[in-house]
């Protein structure tokens, strides 16, 4: 049983993936956004490849809680990727400071400012991910 964390982004999308017992977030890879329906096959593809149960994505909320209109973004691309993986469970997480905690932790790793660029949105879905998997953990105690 694998899930699967996405941070997504208006030009990239970052995934990561856990370990098959959902304990550990990896990163994955990196896609570029160039048409919805190609991205959609691309994650499509990678869920069959890794047996993928549970796709969280990234809900960027606004400091108050609300969602703006980069979250409605997101949402419409939820309901996108759940009309092509059909009974795969999709949930929203909310991912208010990922990408800064991100940039924050590859700043202190010494990274150039063009190596954090290439894998910035990896490290913000992998901590999307450890997020939800830890809070799920938690809830199991």
């Amino acid at each position: 049983m694998r899930i699967m964390g996405l941070d997504v982004g208006d030009k990239k999308i970052g995934i990561a993936l856990s370990d098959s017992m959902g304990w550990t977030a990896q990163g994955y890879s990196v896609i570029e956004r160039k048409n919805l329906k190609g991205t959609l096959c691309k994650i499509k593809k990678i869920v069959e490849r890794y047996d993928v149960t549970q796709v969280i994505i990234g809900l960027p909320k606004n400091m108050n809680g609300s969602i703006g209109p980069q979250g409605e973004k997101i949402l419409k691309f939820a309901e996108e990727l759940g009309n092509i993986i059909n009974n795969i469970e999709i949930k929203l997480w909310d991912e208010r400071l990922t990408t800064i905690e991100a940039e924050k932790t590859l700043i202190e790793a010494d990274l150039s400012r063009r190596k954090r660029k290439q894998v910035i949105d990896k490290l913000a879905a992998v901590l999307i991910l450890q997020n939800y998997l830890d809070s799920r953990r938690l809830q199991e105690r």
